[in-house]
């Protein structure tokens, strides 16, 4: 039963998008700008890197908030010492779905590195650190691809897991280690299918590179909202030039209808004319 409790906890802390509320608070749904992923890399690009930041904290922490909040509820259950690396690795997991599927945002959420982070610093067992903490970066940079360092870095905990589980590390019972194995490593997987889009980029080469010690000229937002006054003066200067056609257009109509006007006066002052000199003439000969 603390399964499911564990899951659903997780899933509560994980709804809490730290990505679109900073996002929200720059006036813009972080899910319609750059890579489209509510999550620390595509923030850090679009927003900058304080706005990265905060979402990396964020998301680590929530994790940790439900692994505490489950901690709280269940340390004094039977068998606690048998069942503790489940119970974080539960809410863990719970976290990142939430993360990853937000309901109240349709299903359309970041990819859980942030979360999966949290959840290693939550497993609580400190040799695993150094090993993740070296892969990542390692990778990242000699690569400067955050995706591959995550991939890597879900697979590392995996393979560390098994590995300090199989030698008796974490004095679990054999069928308590085969369900760690299998959850640990479902989530590896999960982490592997969020990035089938990164994967596709590295195998053709455009995916996009972060330089952490490289000073960023400015946020992508900012590049965005200048193509977009961009176009808006394009459609200024065309309205204008379309509004000088008009009033040239309406300039050149008064001038032939005043050119009419004038023919017709010219027209009538020759008739008049021509009717008083008939006048004239029949009056003379009236006299005579």
């Amino acid at each position: 039963m603390f399964r499911l409790w564990c899951i659903l906890i997780g899933y509560a802390c994980g709804l809490v998008s730290t990505a679109y509320i900073v996002g929200k608070v720059h006036g813009i749904d972080i899910r319609e700008h750059g890579s489209g992923n509510a999550g620390t890399t595509n923030t850090l690009r679009v927003l900058g890197r304080r706005a990265g930041a905060i979402v990396l904290a964020g998301d680590v922490c929530k994790c940790l908030l439900a692994v505490f909040v489950c901690f709280l509820i269940f340390h004094n259950m039977e068998g606690y010492d048998s069942y503790k690396y489940l119970i974080r690795i539960y809410a863990s997991a719970g976290t990142i779905l939430g993360h990853n599927y937000p309901f109240y945002l349709k299903f359309r959420g970041g990819k859980g590195m942030a979360c999966f982070v949290g959840m290693a610093i939550a497993f609580l067992y400190f040799p695993i650190y150094p090993g993740q903490i070296i892969l990542f970066f390692a990778i990242f940079f000699l690569t400067h691809y955050v995706s591959l360092g995550s991939i890597f870095f879900g697979l590392g905990f995996f393979a560390q897991v098994v590995i300090f589980g199989t030698f008796g590390f974490f004095g679990l019972s054999p069928a308590c280690l085969i369900e760690l194995y299998s959850l640990v490593g479902a989530l590896a997987l999960l982490m592997i299918f969020q990035h089938r889009k990164n994967i596709v980029n590295l195998i053709n080469r455009t995916e996009k590179k972060t330089f952490l010690g490289k000073k960023r000229e400015r946020p992508e937002i900012y590049d965005e909202v200048e193509e977009g006054n961009d176009n808006e003066s394009d459609d200024d200067n065309e309205d204008a030039d379309d509004t000088e056609e008009a009033d040239d257009s309406a300039e050149s109509k008064e001038k032939v209808s005043e050119g009419l006007t004038e023919e017709k006066t010219l027209k009538l002052s020759e008739e008049e004319l021509e009717e008083i000199k008939e006048k004239t003439s029949s009056k003379e000969e009236e006299l005579k």
